[in-house]
């Protein structure tokens, strides 16, 4: 029986079933290397990408921008803190890494406005909120942390402006949503909150204009559609929804430019993707649609460029990665996909430039780093993989620009 303590358990028995079949038909393929929201934001819709967080970077791949990545280790209940050699992707930890953490810390989420971290705890019913010092990366506790959610908070997404924050709490069923105190960075319930979501959410995703918010549900394997309330942060549930998939699904994101939303399902070995309602937020499926990524796919990470997607692969430890057609959100598999990552990958982060790319190594309790080539292809980054604590989830990335430390375009 799967357990739902953390991301990896939650078919982490599917994975070790798989490994016999897939190894043999994988392992050809599996010749180089390799390695979200959740979440994290991207520019309102009409606001210039130039000021917004990490785009300067995206203008020049080579600038040294100066970058902090956070990452929730499970087990050791606290968030390790790196700084990114700008030249060569290296991680490095940063003083004081790393900081404490309620149990079962999961995932990072960071505000748009770059002051602010999250981190759900998936062994409590906790948020964690920090300051980070955009000087030397360190995170401070924030006053009145940790905030409560519902039972086993596992995601959090900020909406694009950093007034509201999403939590999907996978043992109640439901989705907390807080506001954020601009000075603080103190949590306080919006109206109506927790919001009814279906069985064991997993993952929530914010679209770029924040006018929806998409949330995976792992065991009913639909996606639950809401409407977000510019106002207040209510949350009202979109025309259609849920969208069905299928059981097992373990991600959501959406693209830069809100067109599209990626899902992966851990049970069918694929991707899911779904062309988005600017208007409605409803879902129809993009031509093609699934597309195939073998094993166990669990989470999802689109990089900030819009071109491509990876999905962690845990049945041997490697990623796919794939091409995303700008017109129609069709997925076309990256030159050398899958590449190898250490042992049972729950989660993968592209940095602010779209130049590097981390494998959260669960079971190995390291992080794989790598340089996204062209079309996509990686190649392991020099001293990769680099420690982690014990049971690393999640990576969450910002880059340093006028005293704060802002998120990626994801």
């Amino acid at each position: 029986m799967l357990r739902s303590n953390s991301r990896i358990s939650l078919f982490a028995t599917l994975a070790t079933q798989l490994r016999p079949v897939v190894a043999g038909s994988v392992a050809a393929l599996v010749v180089a290397c390799s390695g979200h929201a959740t979440s994290g934001t991207i520019p309102p819709a009409g606001e210039p990408m130039t000021t917004y967080g990490s785009t300067a970077a995206l203008a020049d791949a080579g600038a040294k921008v100066k970058q902090y990545a956070y990452v929730a280790n499970f087990s050791s209940n606290n968030i390790s803190g790196y700084s990114i050699n700008a030249s060569s992707g290296a991680l490095t930890q940063v003083k004081g890494s790393p900081f404490a953490a309620d149990a079962g810390a999961i995932a990072v989420a960071i505000d748009p406005t770059g002051k602010f971290a999250y981190a759900p705890d998936d062994g409590s019913t906790t948020v964690d909120a920090y300051s980070i010092n955009a000087s030397t990366g360190a995170l401070t506790a924030v006053r009145g942390s940790p905030f409560t959610a519902g039972s086993s908070p596992i995601a959090a997404a900020a909406d694009p402006v950093g007034k509201f924050l999403y939590v999907a709490n996978y043992g109640s069923g439901n989705v907390s949503g807080f506001s954020v105190d601009a000075k603080t960075g103190a949590l306080t319930a919006v109206r109506g909150s927790p919001f009814s979501a279906d069985s064991n959410p997993i993952a929530v995703g914010v679209d770029p204009g924040g006018k929806f918010v998409y949330v995976a549900n792992y065991t009913s394997g639909d996606v639950s559609a809401y409407k977000i309330d510019g106002k207040t942060g209510t949350l009202t549930t979109v025309k259609g929804s849920p969208f069905a998939i299928g059981s097992g699904i373990t991600g959501a994101e959406v693209d830069p430019k809100g067109a599209f939303l990626y899902v992966p399902n851990a049970t069918s070995g694929s991707v899911f993707g779904f062309k988005i309602d600017s208007s409605s937020g409803a879902l129809t499926a993009v031509a093609g649609s699934p597309f195939a990524a073998s094993g166990a796919p669990g989470g999802i990470s689109i990089a900030p460029s819009g071109k491509f997607v990876y999905t962690p692969d845990q049945t041997v430890g490697n990623v796919f990665g794939f091409a995303i057609d700008a017109k129609t959100g069709a997925l076309t598999a990256a030159p050398g996909s899958p590449w190898l990552a250490g042992v049972d990958p729950t989660g993968f982060t592209i940095d602010s430039t779209s130049k590097f790319a981390y494998a959260l190594n669960f079971s190995s309790a390291n992080i794989s780093a790598y340089k996204i080539g062209s079309g996509g292809a990686l190649t392991a980054v020099k001293g990769s993989p680099f420690n982690a604590g014990s049971s690393p989830e999640w990576m969450a990335i910002c880059e340093v620009e006028k005293g704060a430390c802002k998120p990626p375009l994801l």
